[in-house]
């Protein structure tokens, strides 16, 4: 067997007891030569002869998996797969699985950390300090503001369950909502005008679909409170960057809080890179030890079982 291993935190010094298991089981392990996520150019000789692949965010296109003869399993370490063309996957009769759950609580962290960077412009003030300044600046408290989550699944419920924590107001909108699990924690179910119209931060945890594609616009940003707060740790098609900017060079939104973009790693020119009430981040929401490990794991679990069974608890395209 013959394995391929691309993502950035997964490499032959790192993850020892699922890199390990994976050593054991493979006669021969190939990684991921760039510290980046890699491209179709670059993929198609390095997964030459692979059976299987445990996949970062790297672009797995038509002609990857076309080239790609002898694999049965793409292993996705992380829950999103729309870097993964699972038509093509299908096609070429390619098992394509995810890790979901295992970077849930890391993903969340992060986006408390931006709700709470934002509402004291803890960044700002770093900065200015540091420089030698002494401006204080008013800030808002977390506590009696109202948060709205789109998508409640794994990650909207762990956001879900700190933001209570902090004394806010949660509402939620999801088309396969967990009201179960809504009710005990004191979330209350909303539609997505409503939890876009009402919402003091709004934070997206959305899969990139075509029905989700810049579902942050003109429109949906017009119906915002002013002085809203947009955070996204999902995917970056999921915001208009054009539209995003414009609200708040123009003062209608409050700030903004990035780790994912349209185009990844966007260009050193980007706009909003230019505002003072944007922060931003290189994609890292799931970069803690502790989620490395987990997705390490399960993505490992994942390989091992499709190749020795034929089938596997989290395949996504069957």
């Amino acid at each position: 067997m013959k394995i391929l291993v691309t993502p950035t935190s997964f490499g032959p010094t790192s993850q020892v007891a699922p890199k390990d298991k994976l050593l054991e089981f493979a006669d021969e392990v190939v990684y991921n030569p760039q510290s980046r996520p890699l491209t179709e150019e670059e993929l198609i000789p390095l997964l030459e002869g692979c059976d299987g692949y445990i996949a970062g965010l790297d672009f797995i296109t038509e002609k990857v998996l076309e080239s790609a003869q002898k694999l049965r399993v793409i292993s996705r370490y992380g829950i999103g797969c729309d870097r993964v063309d699972l038509d093509a996957a299908n096609r070429h009769g390619i098992k394509v699985t995810n890790t979901p759950g295992a970077n849930s609580d890391a993903v969340a962290d992060l986006t408390l950390g931006f709700m709470l960077s934002l509402a004291r412009a803890i960044p700002m003030l770093d900065q200015s300090t540091k420089q030698g300044e002494w401006k204080r600046r008013t800030g808002i408290e977390l506590g009696g503001k109202t948060l709205g989550i789109l998508g409640f699944g794994m990650v909207g419920k762990q956001t879900a369950r700190r933001a209570v924590a902090f004394g806010m107001e949660v509402i939620a909108h999801d088309p396969y909502m967990d009201e179960d699990y809504a009710k005990n924690l004191g979330v209350i179910p909303k539609t997505m005008d409503q939890v876009i119209s009402e919402s003091d931060f709004i934070c997206l945890h959305l899969p990139l679909m075509e029905t989700t594609k810049n579902i942050i616009n003109n429109d949906s940003i017009n119906k915002m409170r002013p002085g809203a707060f947009v955070i996204n740790t999902a995917r970056g098609g999921l915001i208009d960057e054009v539209a995003l900017y414009n609200a708040l060079e123009n003062g209608h939104l409050g700030g903004a809080a990035l780790d994912v973009y349209e185009k990844e790693p966007p260009d050193a020119s980007l706009p909003l890179y230019q505002l003072p009430n944007v922060l931003t981040t290189p994609h890292t929401a799931a970069h803690t030890a502790e989620a490395s490990l987990n997705m390490a794991t399960m993505a490992v679990d994942n390989l091992i079982e499709v190749l020795e069974t034929g089938d596997c608890k989290y395949i996504v395209n069957r």
